[in-house]
């Protein structure tokens, strides 16, 4: 056995769970145009063939990013809470991953035709949670498809949120558009001009992911049957 067959068979087995975990980070860091199987082979130190193994294409390769996000998506509600309770459960778990994860809004997005194990398991206790409210098959999936939406409206809606810009960019990018309000015309424009600063940047960004998931689950409950 030569030198380059023993670096070879000491070398630890390449697991499909480290090509996600790796995937994962780089899209966070730099966003999904950045994931490539030849780019992630490099980050990994083995040659692209080697990811073949595991993902055929970067389409496959995506669906196992998106499958991940799903799954760190904590389903488990409290069984003694109120089903209401348990939706706002899952809808603030939704929104906490997406949060962490800067790619996981356009992941879910462009992937939300695809099917997987983890979305599968996600919607089903969704739909369980919204049965025990009361809700038909047919009113319960256009909600749980809205509490998906909804989450990832309150991530990519977020003022001041511009991902691919860096933290000088960001800010000056806020500045110019809260001066941009603050200069319209008075007489007409009044309300936007006092709510320049808020429109344009989050300074408390809890309170709007609050906000929103309140406003989501108010409503559910406003439409259940009594």
């Amino acid at each position: 056995m030569n030198a380059a067959q023993t670096d070879e068979s000491q070398r630890p087995r390449l697991s499909k769970a480290a090509v996600v975990d790796r995937g994962l980070a780089l899209a966070d860091a730099e966003g999904l145009d950045a994931v490539t199987i030849r780019r992630l082979a490099t980050e990994l130190g083995v040659t692209p063939m080697a990811l073949y193994w595991h993902f055929r294409s970067k389409d496959e390769l995506l669906t196992g990013l998106a499958d991940r996000i799903w799954a760190e998506i904590d389903v488990d509600v409290d069984p003694e809470a109120d089903w209401s309770a348990q939706l706002r459960s899952i809808l603030e778990s939704l929104v906490h991953v997406l949060r962490i994860h800067p790619s996981a809004s356009q992941l879910l997005i462009s992937g939300e035709k695809r099917t997987s194990e983890a979305a599968l398991v996600a919607t089903e206790r969704t739909l369980e949670v919204l049965r025990r409210g009361g809700f038909d098959p047919e009113h319960a999936a256009v909600i749980a498809r809205s509490g998906l939406f909804t989450g990832l409206m309150l991530v990519l809606s977020e003022p001041g949120n511009e991902p691919g810009l860096g933290r000088e960019e960001k800010a000056e990018h806020m500045r110019q558009n809260r001066v941009r309000l603050a200069l319209l015309p008075p007489d007409r424009f009044p309300r936007v001009i006092e709510a320049a600063g808020p429109l344009t940047a989050c300074d408390d960004p809890d309170f709007h992911y609050q906000l929103g998931v309140d406003l989501f689950i108010a409503g559910v409950r406003a439409l259940a049957p009594h």
